[in-house]
C-alpha cells in the first residue's frame, strides 16, 4: 500500500513538473491583479465590492460556458451579444403574461438561435465565422424591430425577486444560478460522451469521424447548448437591469471569446476547460472593476484592457499549435 501511495505521489509530482508557466499564468495574473488593485484602493477587498463583481461577472461567465464548448470544437460564435439581447427581449415581452415562467421562453429562444447557427454551419457547411456573423446582424435587426428602439421595462416583482433578488447572506440569486450552471457545464464537458466528443472534434475532425463520432450532429448540439447558455445570460441580464434594450449585449461577444481564450482554451480547439473559462471571466471582470475604482476614463480603460488581454493571450497560448478558426 505504501508503494502505491508513493507511485501516486510521484504521479502528481510529474504532472506538476510538466506544467509550464503558461499553464499557471491565468491564476498568477489574477492574483497579482487583485493585489495591485487592493493596494490602490482599500475598498477593493470589501464584501460590497465582492458582491458587485459577482453580479457583474454572471452574464459573462454564463455565456462563457456556452462559448467554451464552441471554441473547444475549433469553431467560433460571434452571435453571443445578439442572442443575449433577443432572449432578453423575449423575456421582457412574456413576463407580463407568464411571470416567473417567462424563463422558459428565454431559454427556448436561445436554443432556437443556437440550432439555426448549428444547422447553417454544420449541415449547410457555411464557415462558423460567417454563419454566426450573419446571425449577429440579423438578430440585432429583429431586436430593433421588437423594441422599436425603446426599452421594454420588467416590473413583475415575483420575477425580479427570483432572478435578481438576494439570499444566503446577501449573495445575489444570479450568482447562485451561475454556480449551478458552471457545475452542470463541468459535468457535461468532463463526464459525458457529448463533452468528450466535442473536445475530440477540436482535436481533429477527421480522426473523430474515424472514431465513430457523429460530427455533424455533435456540432449542432454544441451550438444549441451555446445558444441555451446565451439565452439564460439574456434572461439574467434583463432581470438585473429591469429591462430589455435594443443595444443590450452589443460587442459582448468579444469579451466572451476573450474570457475563454485567456482561460486557456485556444481558438484551434481540442484543449481547455470550464476551470480556465472561470479564471478568464474573473480576470476580465476584475480588470474592469479595478479600473473603475481607480477612476480611469472609459477611453483609457479600453486601451489598458486591450493591451492586457493581448499580453495574457500571448503568454498563455500554446503557439506550437495551429490557431486557425474553422
Amino acid at each position: 500500500m505504501e508503494e502505491n501511495m508513493a507511485v501516486n505521489n510521484n504521479g502528481w509530482k510529474d504532472k506538476l513538473r510538466n506544467k509550464s508557466f503558461r499553464d499557471y499564468f491565468p491564476i498568477i495574473f489574477l492574483v497579482v491583479m487583485c493585489i495591485v488593485f487592493g493596494m490602490m484602493n482599500k475598498r477593493f477587498f470589501s464584501w460590497n465590492n465582492f458582491t458587485v463583481i459577482l453580479v457583474q461577472v454572471v452574464t459573462l461567465l454564463v455565456s462563457g460556458m456556452g462559448a467554451t464548448f464552441v471554441i473547444m470544437t475549433g469553431s467560433i460564435d460571434l452571435s453571443v451579444g445578439s442572442v443575449l439581447a433577443f432572449s432578453a427581449v423575449v423575456t421582457a415581452l412574456t413576463v407580463p403574461r407568464f411571470g416567473v415562467f417567462a424563463f422558459i421562453f428565454a431559454i427556448l429562444a436561445g436554443a432556437l438561435c443556437g440550432l439555426i447557427n448549428g444547422v447553417v454551419f454544420a449541415i449547410g457547411r457555411v464557415p462558423s465565422f460567417i454563419a454566426t456573423m450573419g446571425s449577429l446582424t440579423a438578430l440585432r435587426g429583429v431586436v430593433l424591430i421588437l423594441t422599436q428602439g425603446v426599452p421594454i421595462q420588467i416590473n413583475d416583482e415575483k420575477f425580479l425577486t427570483v432572478f435578481s433578488g438576494r439570499s444566503f447572506f446577501g449573495i445575489p440569486n444570479t450568482a447562485i444560478f451561475m454556480v449551478l450552471i458552471v457545475i452542470v457545464s463541468y459535468i457535461i464537458l468532463e463526464k459525458t460522451p457529448f463533452g468528450k466528443e466535442a473536445r475530440a472534434i477540436g482535436g481533429g475532425e477527421r480522426v473523430a469521424e474515424l472514431a465513430g463520432i457523429k460530427v455533424v450532429k455533435t456540432k449542432v448540439l454544441v451550438y444549441m447548448w451555446a445558444g441555451t447558455m446565451f439565452g439564460i445570460a439574456g434572461l439574467l441580464q434583463s432581470a438585473r437591469v429591469l429591462a430589455a434594450t435594443a443595444t443590450l449585449g452589443e460587442g459582448f461577444e468579444l469579451d466572451v471569446i476573450a474570457a475563454v481564450v485567456v482561460g486557456g482554451t485556444p481558438l484551434s480547439g481540442g484543449v481547455g476547460g470550464i476551470g480556465g473559462t472561470i479564471l478568464g471571466a474573473f480576470i476580465i471582470q476584475i480588470l474592469s472593476n479595478g479600473m473603475n475604482m481607480m477612476g480611469l476614463s472609459p477611453y483609457l480603460q479600453s486601451i489598458v484592457k486591450g493591451c492586457v488581454l493581448v499580453l495574457a493571450v500571448f503568454i498563455s497560448i500554446d503557439r506550437t499549435k495551429k490557431t486557425e478558426t474553422k
